[in-house]
């Protein structure tokens, strides 16, 4: 018998640390900021220390490149992302629960930082380079928290076995992106975080086994 469905709550996630904080996390908030606002390619390690409030030289006590930069921002939000998901998770055994979960924290994070949301969907994607790098850090354990829910629902007969749960976690992180990046592009405000159940539940419908006549 499936569970309950999760209670519609909003999901609230704090914004980065203010710039009182660590001077690592300072300048990744910085660089952020900036990336976001005048592009990764038209922005200077210059304005990112004037940004941070600190001598353009310190930047590289820290970071080696512009470059390095921009992954490390995708580095710390993923390896946060990832901690924050998995706590999240913890003692939800339901799979649709599970995947509802994710999708939530990941509309919620982007939602409540829209400078994030831009470096996220649009800076990181200039180049192939960025991309590959993308792909193959932490956003495999990402999408492991994904395909550990479909796995484990297609174990409980809940979910249809003939799919790829590898296949499928890479679709519905392709549709969350989606949202995302809507967002951003959309002159219409709304609460992003509020469209992940509307995502989840197409997922959902279209993971049920199909009725044997």
């Amino acid at each position: 018998m499936p569970t309950a469905r999760l209670a519609r709550r909003p999901v609230r996630i704090a914004p980065p640390p203010p710039a009182r904080g660590d001077k690592r996390d300072r300048l990744l908030a910085a660089a952020t900021r900036v990336f976001a606002r005048h592009g990764f390619f038209g922005a200077q390690v210059a304005d990112v220390a004037k940004a941070a409030g600190v001598a353009a030289g310190t930047v590289y006590l820290y970071f080696r490149s512009k470059d390095d930069l921009l992954v490390s921002i995708f580095e710390r939000t993923m390896a946060s992302a990832i901690e924050e998901a998995r706590g999240a998770l913890a003692g939800i055994t339901d799979p649709e629960d599970r995947l509802r979960r994710i999708a939530r924290l990941h509309l919620a994070r982007l939602g409540a930082d829209r400078d994030l949301a831009i470096v996220f969907q649009v800076e990181l994607r200039q180049t192939t380079k960025f991309m590959a790098q993308f792909s193959t850090t932490g956003l495999r354990d990402y999408l492991g928290l994904i395909r550990d829910a479909i796995s484990d629902g297609q174990r409980q007969g809940r979910f249809r076995s003939d799919v790829s749960p590898t296949l499928t976690a890479k679709m519905m992180f392709g549709a969350l992106d989606e949202m995302a990046t809507n967002w951003i592009l959309s002159e219409r405000r709304y609460d992003l975080a509020s469209t992940a159940d509307a995502v989840v539940d197409v997922f959902v419908g279209g993971l049920r086994p199909c009725s044997r006549p």
